[in-house]
């Protein structure tokens, strides 16, 4: 239970500080400074609760270590719910900050940093191209987190190399999607805000799914000692 509830915690703070830093200060980080805070919450978390849990926080990490045969399928599916309700924590714990500010004017206004395409794109990305931009950039995340965390050796830096991977795939998805490469992220602020963030959420799930699989297939078949 203790990996669990790390998995919680540490979902939380990263959709807390990533999702609050776009929706409340994402004029004055700008793009670069958003990247950043969820990079940081990473780094954070993987030195406190890395020996613990493995510091997934994020079910698209989650599964790609299943496909690698580094997780059993119960500690899969605990791990994706535990992740879940610990960005719907985050969330929640944002939305109330929000709303605590009156000249915020709420987070309807604000935002809670959800992820879309089309008109809720920077750019216009259409439905296609998110879904193309959100398999490659969590392939690359993931890919990258199964290989910095394959060899105990690496457990001093593996922190600091996946936040800063984190880090650089926001600096090019966020004008695009927001940047989801984590199902657990997109999902609880669409729940919040409903309307066009809940009607596209499903790109958000199934395209990190995808870029998941394919980068622990890819590993596994290439890399893994254990191929």
């Amino acid at each position: 239970m203790k990996r669990y509830i790390a998995e919680l915690i540490g979902t939380m703070v990263l959709v807390l500080f990533g999702c609050g830093s776009a929706a409340v200060a994402g004029t004055v980080l700008g793009n670069l400074g958003i990247a950043m805070a969820f990079g940081l919450s990473i780094v954070a978390m993987a030195y406190v609760i890395g020996d613990v849990s493995g510091c997934h926080i994020n079910p698209a990490v989650s599964i790609g270590m299943w496909i690698d045969g580094r997780m059993e399928t119960k500690d899969l599916i605990m791990y994706i719910v535990f992740q879940c309700i610990g960005a719907i924590i985050g969330i929640a714990l944002l939305a109330a900050i929000i709303n605590s500010a009156p000249s915020l004017g709420g987070y309807a206004v604000t935002g809670l940093g959800q992820n879309g395409f089309g008109p809720a794109s920077s750019v216009g990305l259409n439905v296609t191209g998110a879904i193309i931009v959100e398999i490659i950039l969590t392939f690359v995340f993931v890919f990258t987190v199964l290989g910095v965390t394959k060899k105990a050796e690496n457990a001093t830096i593996a922190g600091i190399v996946i936040g800063l991977t984190l880090a650089f795939v926001h600096i090019m998805g966020i004008p695009l999607t927001g940047t989801s490469v984590n199902p657990a992220r997109s999902l609880a602020p669409a729940l919040f805000l409903g309307g066009q963030a809940l009607q596209q959420v499903w790109v958000f799930i199934l395209a990190p799914i995808v870029g998941a699989v394919i980068a622990g297939l890819l590993y596994k078949g290439l890399i893994s000692e254990d191929a």
